[in-house]
């Protein structure tokens, strides 16, 4: 039995066309041609919607549950939440989202039906880490592609209320949002300072801080390929940290992301840790998965090995 749980919102509403259109009657198809897939689905309403569904379905008995995702890396998020027993659940992923990262280094096919065949019958489970978010008031949250503070968070809460990137959604062109709002958020970037510890060790100073990212996949953003070195499976987060550069010079150095060449100039710095607490002079926004609900001045942030079984 496979529960598919929809975000008929995600690529600026076409998840509800991709799921009626393509998904559906692949699946009825298979009812009446092939073998009997046996699925049940679930449509999100409103914010919160996925978490509950997810939470409802992996509870419901102890046997494995097979939990497709239709929707984008933030459907995802959101269903990583409601998950308490990830011992108890295989993840399918059938990606309708803007950016994409978890399915572009997954090497996930963008073609819907592609995806769903892939799941259906490669019969491949691939094991990946999860990091998660620890705030001082002890509120957590799980990742499964990246978190971060500053300015790359920004660019994700601008986008996430962006009417621009319904626009870029429905030409295929989801990339250019984030990249224009990358130059407005770095423009309008306010100088502050910001401490690093890694595994507990002694503290890394940025006196002008502009974002860190962690990272358990090689790509955020729509394709920046922040952690080129970044292994999902290793227990180990990757750091992309940037600060004391200037301004113009992050310009230079964003194109580069794409490609994973930009450690070549000063300021933009590769770590690796299991462990993270970044604290910064006043409360940034962060992201889990470019999912943004919240500013802070200091978090922490920690990663399991090989978690989350995936379906691909």
């Amino acid at each position: 039995m496979y529960h598919i749980i929809i975000n008929p919102a995600s690529r600026s509403g076409k998840g509800i066309k991709i799921w009626k259109e393509i998904i559906e009657p692949a699946l009825i198809e298979h009812d009446q041609h092939k073998e009997k897939i046996l699925y049940r689905s679930y449509f999100s309403e409103k914010a919160g919607d996925v978490i509950r569904l997810a939470q409802e379905i992996t509870d419901a008995s102890p046997d494995l549950k097979k939990l497709l995702i239709l929707g984008g890396d933030g459907t995802v998020n959101e269903a990583l939440q409601g998950i308490r027993d990830f011992s108890k659940v295989a993840l399918g992923y059938i990606p309708t989202g803007s950016s994409n990262d978890l399915a572009r280094d997954l090497k996930i096919s963008k073609k819907p039906l592609e995806a769903l065949e892939s799941i259906l019958h490669s019969g491949s489970v691939r094991k990946i880490d999860l990091g998660t978010v620890i705030y001082p008031d002890g509120v957590s949250r799980r990742f499964a592609v990246s978190c971060g503070i500053g300015f790359d968070a920004a660019v994700c809460e601008e986008a996430m209320n962006s009417k621009i990137k319904d626009f870029f959604n429905k030409l295929g062109l989801g990339k250019l949002t984030y990249l224009g709002i990358a130059l407005r958020q770095l423009i309008s970037a306010r100088p502050v300072t910001c401490e690093m510890r890694l595994d507990r060790e002694e503290a890394i100073h940025i006196k002008k801080f502009l974002f860190t990212a962690c990272m358990n996949h090689r790509f955020e953003g729509g394709g920046f390929m922040f952690c080129p070195d970044a292994d999902a499976s290793d227990g180990i987060l990757d750091l992309c940290a940037v600060g004391d550069i200037p301004k113009p010079l992050i310009l230079l150095a964003l194109p580069t992301a794409f490609f994973g060449k930009h450690y070549i100039i000063n300021g933009i710095t590769p770590y690796k840790a299991q462990n993270v607490h970044i604290k910064t002079s006043e409360p940034l926004w962060i992201h889990t998965d470019g999912e943004v609900s919240r500013r802070t001045n200091e978090f922490t942030v920690t990663c399991e090995k090989e978690v989350l079984s995936v379906l691909n």
